[in-house]
């Protein structure tokens, strides 16, 4: 099981790119299911839950391509699905990564049926699928959940109006690509807004779809009878942009963070911004700036435009060596504070009460081994490490895998020492 070995107390200099988002590659992916011809992506990361998706997708009978590996190491695929043999997604699979339920809609909207394992748990919280579910059966879907496993059958989808009881993204993507072969007009109110659903929705009108809204709380998917091939380019993930932005302001130093850019970030920029963080906008990228000790920030996490839950353990690191004392408040994850007792470990004090972190800034923090317990922790363990004084392990990186292309060699790029060590089998 591989381990990042960690010396902190270097700043950051120097550029770092930005890979094509993970959150985006995964439900653009299962969109190659809507249509028989070839869909070209590029920008697509290298990454643990990336291989995940395609295996499922190659095991269903679609068949995946490398037209080559592009020279900032992102791969070009295609996909064709026009022989498909196996419809169902199997719990082995769907196990280890809960987006493979993101097959659902389209192998419903264009089969006519699917055979999709439930999620199963998941160490940040409940990730609840009956969102997808009852949109799907407001669109004529009948769905008995049996053995574990959503079973769906539908001779053709109907268009619906369909009020999400709380916002979801992979509820919202499931049900655009089922509503993009629906018969009529399908209406998804109280969407998801968040930047990754936009490049699904650009991805699926380049296809054929005709979709409205795509980026605010309402969309309007006009049903089409089929759709084509086309090509596409996976966004840039505002998630590891964030996280490199997070790293220079702990650390300190001088790093252009190249493919960044702030409309897609939320409140990201302006927490960092409050934090004392010079940022400086280009068609490059951002440019961020840190001489001195970040100021404390106090934030709640919330669906785009939010503060996105998913930089709420990389920003807590950089307010763990705040001049001052910073409040963080988690309203998307239940059990999002996992992090909380490794950063303790090194040195950060942090008082937790329910949903709320009291985080008392200290001066330094110090070497020590530490767990990684969810693949955002693992970002911020690797933050607090740059900024520690001596050595830190970090073990089960695997989790870091599934959402960072090569960040080892990213960082090392930028002046931090890091390495991975890997234990003989």
């Amino acid at each position: 099981m591989d381990r990042f070995q960690i010396h902190g107390g270097r700043p950051l200099q120097g550029e770092i790119s930005v890979s094509g988002a993970k959150n985006a590659a995964l439900p653009i992916l299962c969109a190659s299911l809507l249509s028989a011809e070839p869909l070209v992506l590029s920008n697509v990361p290298r990454l643990r839950d990336v291989g995940t998706m395609k295996k499922l997708l190659m095991q269903m009978g679609t068949r995946i391509e490398t037209v080559c590996q592009q020279a900032d190491g992102q791969e070009q695929l295609c996909l064709t699905s026009d022989a498909m043999t196996h419809l169902q997604a199997p719990y082995e699979l769907v196990k280890t990564m809960r987006a493979s339920v993101l097959v659902l809609g389209p192998m419903l909207a264009r089969f006519g049926e699917a055979l999709v394992s439930l999620p199963g748990g998941c160490a940040i919280g409940q990730r609840p699928v009956d969102q997808h579910i009852k949109g799907l059966t407001a669109m004529g879907a009948e769905i008995q959940i049996e053995h574990g496993y959503i079973k769906a059958q539908a001779k053709r989808l109907r268009g619906a109006r369909i009020v999400t009881d709380m916002v979801t993204v992979t509820g919202t993507e499931n049900l655009m690509m089922a509503a993009v072969l629906a018969e009529g007009t399908t209406v998804i109110d109280n969407a998801a807004r968040e930047p990754e659903v936009v490049d699904l929705a650009n991805c699926l009108i380049r296809m054929g779809a005709r979709i409205e809204g795509a980026g605010t709380d309402r969309v309007v998917i006009h049903g089409v009878d089929r759709l084509g091939g086309t090509q596409h380019a996976i966004m840039a993930d505002r998630i590891e942009a964030g996280t490199f932005l997070c790293a220079v302001a702990a650390a300190g130093g001088d790093v252009l963070v190249q493919h960044a850019q702030s409309d897609m970030m939320g409140a990201t920029i302006e927490k960092l911004r409050e934090a004392g963080v010079r940022l400086q906008e280009s068609e490059q990228g951002i440019r961020v700036i840190a001489e001195s000790r970040p100021k404390p920030i106090n934030f709640r996490t919330a669906p785009f435009p939010g503060l996105a839950t998913d930089m709420q353990a990389q920003l807590m690191t950089v307010s763990s060596i705040a001049q001052g004392t910073s409040i963080i408040t988690e309203t998307i994850f239940e059990n999002r504070f996992m992090h909380v007792q490794e950063l303790r470990r090194l040195g950060a004090e942090i008082e937790v009460d329910g949903h709320t972190a009291v985080v008392k800034g200290v001066a330094d923090l110090s070497g020590a081994r530490v767990m990684a317990t969810d693949l955002r922790a693992s970002a911020g363990l690797v933050i607090a490490a740059l900024v520690a004084k001596g050595e830190t392990e970090i073990d089960r990186i695997y989790h870091l895998d599934r959402g960072y292309d090569r960040m080892e060699q990213k960082l090392g790029a930028i002046g931090a020492r890091v390495l991975r060590l890997t234990e003989k089998a």
